[in-house]
């Protein structure tokens, strides 16, 4: 019996991904370079990487920049996008439908639980969730499953009570390990990435109801 939905945060509940490409993005235009989608899709859904757009800046002009100058810029032009932002199609209706039907609701993010409360509490979210876990409470995020098992945790429940809902590779693969049944919910930036380690794919949240939802999965177990 699934008791319990978790949810990713960046581009599953906001779209925060596209934003902050576009504000590097924008950076590297405005010095003659280009950041490319392919190197910047493979740190989708993690804080665990190598890549520092930055550094790879500096390589590509072949000298040395101002940090500070472009880490603020960057910042500012990223925030000004995301408020422009609402919540992706479908979310709010499954967390209304979960809290009616008693169900608990998580949040497991590679953002920090201060990005993540302070958006929700933004949009008027943040009173759903009962438990919300971010980079800063584990050692290493997404693709590790830790995020997701100190939500299960926190439930006091099993893996296969539950439901994850993620929108990239590195969020999949998280919820694989913890071996939770993971939702694919792809956005603008993910939605060509390979996905196929889900258990299943929605394109939006919008598409189908918690209720067809949970019709549909109690029907194959």
């Amino acid at each position: 019996m699934i008791r319990a939905l978790i949810f990713d945060f960046d581009g599953l509940i906001l779209e925060t991904e596209e934003p902050i490409f576009v504000a590097w993005q924008e950076i590297y235009e405005r010095h003659d370079c280009h950041l490319a989608y392919e190197t910047w899709s493979s740190i989708i859904g993690t804080a665990d990487y190598e890549f520092e757009p930055i550094a790879e800046l500096e390589r590509q002009l072949g000298q040395e920049v101002d940090r500070e100058r472009l880490s603020r810029s960057q910042r500012q032009r990223e925030l000004e996008l995301i408020l422009q932002q609402q919540p992706m199609p479908g979310v709010e209706g499954y967390l209304k439908d979960a809290r009616q039907l008693g169900m608990k609701i998580g949040l497991a993010s590679s953002s920090t639980c201060e990005w993540v409360t302070d958006h929700l509490g933004r949009l008027g979210l943040l009173g759903y969730f009962d438990s919300i876990y971010g980079s800063d409470d584990v050692e290493r995020t997404k693709p590790d499953p830790a995020l997701y098992l100190s939500v299960l945790a926190d439930f006091a429940l099993q893996p296969e009570e539950a439901i994850v809902f993620e929108d990239s590779p590195n969020g999949v693969l998280a919820a694989n390990r913890a071996g939770i049944f993971c939702v694919a919910v792809p956005n603008a930036m993910t939605r060509g990435l390979p996905l196929d380690h889900a258990d299943m794919r929605l394109e939006s949240l919008a598409d189908l109801s918690l209720g067809e939802l949970l019709q549909q999965l109690n029907g194959e177990m």
